[in-house]
C-alpha cells in the first residue's frame, strides 16, 4: 500500500513538473505554492533555496535513473536489447508532458546559468549513461550482436545526444511520434542482421 506523499516530496514532484515544461528559471516558489497550496515559507523550511530544491531533485532524479539501469541491467542481458529498452523507456514518456524530457538535458541547456552545485550532479548525470553505453556497446559489439562504426566511447556519446535530441524534436513539433522517428533508425544500424 503506497503512502501519501510527503509535503518535501509534492514539493519536488511539482518542481520536476516545472522544471521540466520551463526550466530551472521558468519557475520560482510561488509558482510551487500555487499549484500545491502552500506559502512559500513552508517551502523554504523543506529547502531553503531553489538551489538545493533543484540540486536535490536532480540527485534523486539520477539516483533513480541509476537504479532502473541497475534493474534492467539484472533482468535484461543483450545489449541491444538494453539499447531498445532504454529507448523505449523514453519513448513511453513522450505522451507525458510531467515526464516527457529529461530533466538532466532540460538543465543542460541551461547549463551555463546554473549554481555550481546543480551543475554538478547534471554532469554527474551525463557521465553515469555515457559510461553505461559505453559499457553496453562495448559487450554488444564483443558478442557480435552490435555493430559499431566508430569506437564506443563516441557511439555512446553518439546515442546520448540521439536520444536527448530525438526529445527536442519530439517538443517542438509537439509530436510524440517524431522521438521514434529520430530514434528507431539508430537502433537498426546499431543491430547486426
Amino acid at each position: 500500500m503506497n503512502s501519501a506523499p510527503t509535503t518535501s516530496e509534492k514539493i519536488l514532484q511539482c518542481a520536476q513538473a516545472l522544471l521540466v515544461a520551463g526550466g530551472y528559471n521558468g519557475f520560482s516558489y510561488a509558482d510551487i505554492g500555487k499549484v500545491i497550496g502552500i506559502r512559500n515559507a513552508s517551502i523554504h523550511h523543506h529547502f531553503a533555496s531553489k538551489a538545493v530544491l533543484v540540486q536535490t531533485l536532480v540527485r534523486q532524479y539520477r539516483e533513480a535513473a541509476q537504479d532502473g539501469v541497475a534493474a534492467m541491467e539484472r533482468n535484461i542481458t543483450d545489449p541491444l536489447a538494453q539499447l531498445r529498452a532504454y529507448a523505449g523507456y523514453w519513448e513511453s514518456c513522450m505522451t507525458q508532458p510531467e515526464s516527457a524530457f529529461c530533466v538532466c538535458a532540460m538543465l543542460a541547456a541551461e547549463m551555463p546559468m546554473l549554481p555550481q552545485e546543480i551543475a554538478m550532479e547534471v554532469k554527474a548525470h551525463f557521465r553515469f549513461f555515457a559510461l553505461w553505453l559505453e559499457s553496453v556497446l562495448e559487450r554488444g559489439q564483443r558478442q557480435g550482436s552490435l555493430r559499431l562504426t566508430d569506437a564506443p566511447r563516441v557511439e555512446a556519446e553518439r546515442f546520448l545526444a540521439t536520444i536527448h535530441g530525438a526529445m527536442l524534436s519530439a517538443r517542438s513539433y509537439d509530436d510524440p511520434k517524431m522521438f521514434g522517428v529520430i530514434v528507431h533508425p539508430m537502433l537498426q544500424r546499431l543491430a547486426v542482421a
